[in-house]
């Protein structure tokens, strides 16, 4: 195998050999390759076929960068093989292939390029119009990429969220410094890293002609690192996008984590470029940076004979390292007049290495299956992007290039920045970022090794210093450095293939013809010919795209800029974005008393809530018995979970009634009301109950899992009307108990001594603010259950001391907790609606009998004019009570009612009732089913059909007398 001995292969274990196939052809790398390293270690360059012209093509970035590498695995196609790990026996194969690889029997293509320009088809197939669907197959089938397994399992991914003081994007040197300066100011501090090791540049590049600085800084820096209490690192994570307020969705392995940062740090670096000439994309041609990761990371030594062509010293630092890796520098070929560091040149003249200044490579060689270059033709440069009319040809088998660098600049340019080109250095500059988004290192413009160190340690410092935390940094001393990016690195050539987007086949015509048909602009450019579209999404293409985009519309390149960056940065699977997400779990005060009680727990939006209390085995008969005691005694039930907002100012009253259906404006102080909210469609989307305790001064109820919706809601609403009130959501600030039953006025009455809770002094809906147990508390008597009621809200803090007090008075009454599926039940027999369980996407309030919650006096509430539409068509399904005798089958959620052969609703709730003595439930019918006394078939299991009983609601006290006491 092509190996190199150690110290190289930083990624590499020697001793764990993995065979796999290519092709159908067995081969062998080792644990820690990439397909690609490892193919290329058995010599194999030619790795898959261009797009268009299905021109050979190998590795260009070695970083997963570039689509020249795209493979087919059994289970998922476009992977890229110089970024995805080798395992044992993995199966691969080359995609967008017609015939073989090594014999594309499309490779003919190319041939035709001249009938086939940017645009060909928009003009060529557009008419008639009945031909494209024939024209359409056969494109598609000669672009092809990669196939789908149709029967492929799905596997699990899954969400997590994390959050820190700063997030610190990239682990490169600048990224490494940053992290440990803010994090010895006494920073949280998290670093993502793309690869699977920490260093970034420092892992591969050469900084000195000794070779000694990069891995002497690269060990200190870690030593540190991975031993900080305060820094948590994720290597092979991507940050996938910047969002609003530092939120950043960053990916690893089959997870998506959800970032919220308080300060950010983009240390995302740099992009080598390539030099546009003929034939730049054939295998063996590779960006500098690809052979010096193919021999530090991965041992692989990327060929025998070697030219090597910079715009930049870094070409000379490259050069060096070849040459120490044993392969043969045939010439370094400047395109400059002279290197920035004299030196540079002079190491490479004493170990025999030519070097030819104001120079290029005008064309890359080939043998005849274009599977490989064989060496290249080199001419004088004479002026931008011309050269002299003859040159030499050198023979190689690698030739690596660096025409400069891009900033890594899309996650930069999500958030706001704007990018400017410094035509004196060749280089584009970042501004305009928003607070708390910070830059360092060669993205900001840095590139010598103490520069970057020095941007990493000011940046980690102003971060630290955000945060409020003490940090000084040091005087800001930066080193003269020459330009990294030759100007003009574009050579075209008479015949082409002179390439400026390797995904897409974009030569150099096209874009400079897309410019004369009229498309000036680098967006319309860029849709017109699909530059920057590809897998790699402009790193490669973007800077040499606005380069000749601005030559051809004589403006500069600051005028032309580059094409948006828009979220992801890289690819992602709809996996990630599917996958299981998990919620914030959160318990309310009176947790650890429903434990001790017994009480099997279940999810509620985030919060956990008491089901019943007794074992999973004994639900039916918990619940029921949980019942009963609420019906003939006095039952409590922690409703701590229930959504608080306190709405106050002076047009508090009139939000409510704009966002309510109900009548709020007249509302006396003291009392409560149903609030029912709809969305401008007309669609029910929460209920809750309002309660008013001052002129200025309501708190609303709202559902578990909508309160934090209809707080937006609130938020946005008023966003608009712009009505002096203050809106706060106070449900983590406030718990809350309901305790009910005929019993609870005696209960309650041993523990408020300032409160009259008699019938007359507090009835039905009437709010009192006073003390319970000597805890500042608002009551509210409310019926959900059907039972003569009192909902106490107190501060958190004092809850479990509530529920104690409770506890402790009501033992003379047999007082006992219920939970949630028990109050359930309870509302069930009393017919009341559980949004989002009883109703759906498509709820209305006609649908569901709520037309009496709906205020047909104020002009105004949102949806309104959608509720008269919807009120004014017919009914073609209504909510409906239905019952069936206690030993029928019972229907559960989601079973279906019939109407003959066709479906007409289905049941939303329903259980059997212990008080009632039969099976009740709630069900969608349609409206010619919808009368009490009729009959309505629904399917049970087993595709059983029961004849259910249409029954008027509520089930249990018609005549609400019992919560009326």
């Amino acid at each position: 195998m092509n190996r190199l001995p150690a110290p190289m292969g930083l990624l590499i274990d020697r001793h764990q050999p993995l065979d796999f196939t290519f092709d159908g052809e067995r081969y062998q790398g080792l644990q820690g390759d990439s397909i690609a390293s490892a193919l290329l270690a058995n010599g194999r360059f030619l790795l898959s076929r261009s797009f268009k012209y299905h021109r050979p093509r190998g590795p260009l970035t070695m970083a997963g960068q570039d689509a020249n590498s795209l493979v087919q695995l059994p289970k998922e196609p476009n992977v890229l093989a110089d970024a995805c790990p080798l395992t044992s026996g993995l199966q691969v194969s080359a995609q967008n292939v017609n015939g073989s690889l090594d014999h594309d029997r499309d490779a003919w293509l190319g041939k035709f390029s001249k009938f086939m320009p940017v645009g060909f088809y928009y003009r060529s197939f557009y008419k008639p119009k009945s031909m494209w669907k024939l024209w359409e197959p056969m494109i598609r089938k000669k672009a092809g990429l990669g196939v789908l397994d149709l029967n492929f399992t799905p596997e699990y991914y899954d969400k997590a969220y994390l959050f820190t003081d700063l997030a610190v994007i990239g682990a490169g040197p600048a990224g490494l410094q940053a992290a440990l300066t803010a994090a010895n100011a006494g920073a949280k501090v998290l670093l993502i890293e793309q690869q699977a090791v920490l260093g970034g540049s420092l892992t591969y590049a050469r900084f000195d002609i000794e070779g000694i600085q990069a891995n002497a800084v690269r060990h200190s820096l870690l030593a540190q690192v991975v031993q900080h209490a305060n820094i948590k690192v994720l290597t092979e994570a991507t940050c996938n996008a910047w969002f609003t307020d530092n939120y950043l969705p960053v990916i690893q392995g089959k997870r998506l984590y959800k970032v919220r940062a308080s300060q950010c740090l983009v240390c995302s670096g740099s992009f080598d470029q390539p030099v546009i000439f003929r034939n730049n994309d054939l295998p063996g041609v590779m960006l500098s940076s690809a052979a010096q990761r193919l021999m530090k990371l991965y041992a692989v030594k990327p060929g025998q004979r070697a030219v090597v062509l910079t715009g930049n010293d870094d070409g000379y630092l490259a050069a060096l390292d070849l040459h120490e890796q044993g392969v043969e520098v045939a010439s370094l070929i400047d395109l400059r007049a002279a290197p920035g560091n004299p030196a540079l040149r002079e190491a490479l003249l004493q170990r025999k290495i030519p070097c030819l200044n104001n120079s290029t490579v005008y064309e890359a060689l080939h043998e005849k299956g274009m599977r490989h270059v064989t060496g290249v033709e080199v001419r004088t440069i004479l002026a931008q992007g011309r050269v002299a009319d003859s040159g030499k040809r050198l023979d190689c088998d690698l030739l690596c290039m660096s025409a400069g660098y891009m900033p890594v600049y899309q996650l930069l340019c999500q958030a706001g920045g704007k990018l400017a080109y410094d035509d004196q250095r060749a280089e584009f500059t970042l501004s305009g970022l928003p607070q708390n988004l910070l830059v360092a290192g060669s993205v900001n413009g840095r590139h010598s090794l103490d520069n970057v160190l020095a941007d990493g340690a000011r940046a980690g410092a102003a971060a630290a210093r955000a945060l409020g935390l003490s940090a000084d940094a040091a005087p800001e001393r930066w080193r003269a450095e020459a330009p990294v990016n030759f100007s003009w690195p574009i050579f075209p050539h008479p015949k082409g293939k002179d390439f400026v987007d390797f995904d897409e086949d974009l030569q150099v015509a096209d874009i400079v013809n897309a410019t004369r048909i009229g498309y000036r602009d680098v967006q319309l450019v860029k849709r017109y010919s699909t530059v920057g579209m590809g897998p790699s999404q402009g790193r490669h293409s973007a800077l040499p795209t606005a380069r000749l985009v601005a030559w051809a519309t004589q403006r500069n390149i600051s005028e032309t800029g580059v094409t948006t960056a828009r979220p992801p940065f890289v690819a992602e699977k709809l996996a990630h974005v599917a996958g299981r997400a998990f919620d914030p779990y959160r318990q309310t005060p009176m947790h650890i008393r429903h434990v001790q009680a017994g009480a099997k727990m279940m999810p509620a939006g985030i919060w956990q809530r008491p089901a019943y209390y007794g074992a999973a085995k004994d639900r039916e008969a918990c619940m029921q018995a949980e019942a009963l005691h609420v019906r003939n005694k006095v039952g409590i039930i922690d409703v701590s979970t229930l959504g608080g907002l306190d709405v106050r100012g002076p047009d508090a009253a009139e939000l409510l009634n704009r966002l309510y259906t109900f009548a709020f404006i007249k509302q006396p102080v003291g009392r409560s009301r149903y609030a029912l909210m709809t969305n401008e469609h007309g669609v029910v989307i929460d209920d809750g109950v309002c309660a008013r305790f001052a002129e200025q001064h309501f708190y609303v109820t709202a559902t578990t899992s909508g309160v934090d919706r209809i707080y937006q809601q609130m938020l946005k609403w008023n966003a608009q009307w712009r009505l002096d009130v203050d809106i706060t959501n106070v449900t983590a600030a406030i718990c809350a108990v309901n305790v009910a039953g005929p019993d609870s006025r005696k209960v309650l009455e041993l523990l408020c001594s300032d409160l009259d809770l008699s019938a007359s002094a507090f009835p039905y809906l009437g709010v009192r603010q006073g003390t319970v147990a000597g805890i500042a508390a608002r009551l509210l008597r409310v019926g959900f259950v059907g039972e003569l009621g009192y909902e106490i809200h107190v501060p958190a803090r004092h809850g479990l001391a509530l529920w104690d007090a409770l506890i402790s008075a009501g033992k003379a009454f047999d007082i006992r907790p219920f939970g949630v599926e028990t109050q359930r039940l309870l509302r069930l027999e009393k017919g009341h609606v559980i949004i989002s369980q009883d109703t759906d996407g498509m709820t209305h309030p006609a649908e569901i009998d709520m037309g009496w919650a709906v205020s047909r006096n104020k002009p105004f509430f949102v949806g309104r004019r959608s509720v008269d539409i919807l009120e004014a068509q017919p009914l073609k399904r209504k909510l409906v009570g239905f019952s069936l005798p206690k030993d029928s089958a019972q229907p559960l959620e989601g079973h279906l009612v019939l109407n003959g052969p066709d479906i007409s609703g289905s049941v939303t709730s329903c259980e059997y009732s212990a008080s009632l003595g039969k099976i009740i439930g709630l069900a969608y019918a349609g409206i010619n089913q919808s009368t009490p006394g009729q009959r309505i078939p629904i399917r049970v299991e087993g595709g059983v059909t029961v004849q259910a009983e249409v029954v008027a609601l509520p089930f249990f006290d018609p005549e609400n007398q019992r919560q009326e006491l």
